[in-house]
């Protein structure tokens, strides 16, 4: 085997030798036969260099020169050199940091940032589609055909029969927004006016709903943030700050009353309290007959003989006598009436005085129901099934007044001021916080650390 090797390195070191490389070199200049019809081969097995590099100085062309060299003419390419020309203004110059002049020159990064292509952006297709092009197109070719015929849609009939539109007033001229006199714009009001054609409107269904005048109303008049009174300040006068505590001590009096009302009105009265005689005489209730109770007697048929007396029949004599006296107070009754009436003659200036104070006392009730009502847009009404609770009043005593900013503690909480006067204002109902309740109830497991533990 080591002889073999050794022939063939010989060999193969000779001038004239061939060797296997070199054989697969001199069949690589032979066309490989490929078949093309198959999509793959395209790619693989095509020889598109030259149009790359065809591709590549047209785009070339296109950034530096807008288009073809080829299709320019020769103006655009060719001018005459005739020199610098002579300018009467005087370049910019400026001066550098070792003192010499020299013309003005953007700067790198300007030149970097700038576009030096002139190739046109592309055409942005979808801003010149228009949506239902197809079918707009449609309609209006139906509609010309029509037209052509002579037919009137029912559109147009719609549009001929309409009234004709009032004279409009012509517009003023719109004030400049610089103009100082111009009248306030309120940017969250009602709005503008609608300037359309009331029919168009009203056959459009596009008419706005007029806005009920209840929702334009406030629910409160009281403002959405309340000063408190002078006696609250940090440093107070005496006198503003004793009405101050004189109103916290007449809400906690009222406080204090309420809660003994309702004490007296849940005590129990001592006569109401059942003895022992007042037991015994209910146990013992219905045992013992009463002996003056009186008893009705009944004849065996079970008629009672008690209050049954035969009834009298009337005379002819009588029943004159009782249609008589009818007559007589029936004309009693009239002459009474017309006396009343005759009377009543003289009685006008009574009548027209008593009018008059009943119309002043019925003035007098409205005035009276107004007020209240006034007074009760100032009051929380009742929107749930919770009354309104007043906050309490943020009061210190003259004792705890700090007197100075720096040893002024905070009371009270923003959050809690905001929630009550939202409410006070009328704008939510008065809450409680929610009760939580566990459904499960815990079950406590020791773990077995914890046991090795103890």
């Amino acid at each position: 085997m080591a002889s073999v090797k050794r022939l063939k390195r010989v060999a193969a070191s000779q001038p004239g030798f061939i060797g296997f490389k070199q054989s697969e070199d001199l069949n690589s200049g032979r066309r490989k036969r490929v078949n093309k019809n198959k999509k793959k081969n395209w790619n693989k097995h095509s020889d598109i260099q030259d149009v790359e590099e065809f591709l590549d100085d047209v785009r070339l062309q296109e950034r530096a020169a807008g288009g073809l060299i080829s299709e320019r003419t020769d103006e655009s390419l060719f001018f005459w050199d005739i020199g610098e020309p002579k300018r009467k203004i005087q370049p910019e110059v400026q001066q550098d940091h070792k003192g010499k002049k020299s013309k003005s020159r953007p700067l790198r990064i300007d030149l970097i940032l700038q576009h030096d292509s002139l190739v046109p952006p592309p055409k942005d297709i979808l801003a010149h589609q228009q949506p239902n092009a197809k079918k707009l197109r449609r309609i209006a070719e139906k509609a010309a055909k029509l037209a052509s015929l002579g037919v009137v849609t029912r559109r147009q009939k719609r549009l001929l029969n309409r009234r004709p539109a009032r004279a409009t007033v012509p517009k003023a001229e719109t004030d400049a927004n610089n103009f100082p006199e111009r009248p306030f714009y309120d940017l969250w009001g009602e709005g503008a006016k609608e300037t359309a054609d009331p029919y168009f409107l009203e056959q459009t269904g596009k008419k706005l709903v007029k806005r009920p005048e209840k929702l334009n109303a406030k629910p409160s008049v009281l403002p959405a943030v309340e000063i408190i009174a002078p006696g609250g300040s940090y440093n107070p006068d005496f006198f503003s700050h004793q009405a101050l505590l004189l109103e916290a001590h007449e809400v906690e009096v009222k406080k204090e009353k309420a809660v003994l009302r309702v004490e007296r009105q849940l005590a129990v009265n001592r006569e109401d309290i059942a003895t022992e005689e007042t037991v015994f005489q209910e146990q013992v209730e219905g045992l013992v007959e009463e002996d003056d109770e009186e008893y009705e007697s009944e004849e065996p048929g079970g008629v009672s003989t008690r209050g049954s007396l035969p009834q009298e029949k009337k005379t002819e004599k009588e029943r004159k006598r009782e249609r008589a006296d009818k007559l007589k107070l029936q004309k009693k009754q009239a002459a009474q009436v017309f006396t009343s009436r005759k009377q009543q003659l003289f009685q006008l200036r009574s009548i027209q005085a008593a009018l008059k104070k009943d119309e002043q006392q019925t003035a007098e009730r409205v005035t009276q129901r107004k007020a209240k009502q006034e007074a009760e847009k100032s009051m929380p009404r009742r929107l749930g099934r919770l009354k309104f609770q007043a906050q309490d009043l943020e009061v210190q005593l003259s004792d705890e007044i700090p007197g100075s900013l720096r040893t002024l503690k905070p009371e009270g909480s923003v959050l809690k001021d905001r929630f009550k006067s939202m409410q006070k204002r009328n704008m939510i109902e008065p809450r409680e916080r929610a009760k939580f309740k566990r459904r499960h109830k815990l079950k406590y497991v020791e773990k077995r650390a914890f046991k090795e533990i103890t």
